[in-house]
């Protein structure tokens, strides 16, 4: 069984990496500069830090500027945050390094849209790219998941010892009654 904490940090990394690519895009067509900006800004920040700092920052830190968060949407915040940074990297290397420019221009050539070329032409094979290092990215986002216990989140490995320590502890109250 997969952490919940994975997998939900895992699906919403898409929002934070795919509109990091999609940035690094728009920063190539000189569409957005001032965006493009902030998404390297978020992007080295990201991959500069220890994940437990950023944990301890989304957990202790927001309470000090007055944001208060349940540990478990602190936990997913952290996570998707770093697996979004890494996974923008991947994405951003499978679409811009591993197909060329002349993919695009056979698309436009041939008289499609950028859209229909990305779908066409440029995603198929950024996806075969993409997918061992975002796997990878997964596992070990799964393994990841411990640190979430310094923030308090009870994840899934935790549970089965929690569960045994109630049971010992009702085992041993029941049992000094009789």
């Amino acid at each position: 069984m997969v952490s919940p904490l994975a997998l939900v940090s895992f699906h919403r990394h898409a929002d934070c990496g795919g509109g990091g690519a999609d940035t690094d895009y728009a920063r190539r067509r000189h569409l957005s500069p001032p965006a493009a900006g902030a998404v390297k800004v978020y992007i080295s920040a990201i991959r500069g830090t220890p994940l437990l700092i950023q944990l301890c920052v989304v957990f202790d830190g927001l309470p000090a500027m007055g944001i208060f968060i349940d540990p478990l949407p602190a936990g997913i915040i952290g996570f998707s945050l770093n697996v979004g940074a890494y996974g923008s990297e991947t994405v951003r290397a499978a679409i811009f390094v591993r197909c060329p420019k002349a993919s695009g221009k056979a698309g436009a050539s041939i008289g499609m849209g950028y859209l229909q070329t990305f779908r066409r032409i440029i995603a198929p094979q950024a996806f075969r790219v993409a997918v061992p290092p975002l796997s990878n990215s997964f596992i070990s986002l799964v393994k990841d998941t411990s640190l979430a216990s310094t923030v308090t989140v009870t994840e899934l490995f935790a549970l089965p010892s929690i569960r045994q320590f109630l049971l010992r502890l009702s085992a041993g109250v029941s049992g000094s009654r009789s």
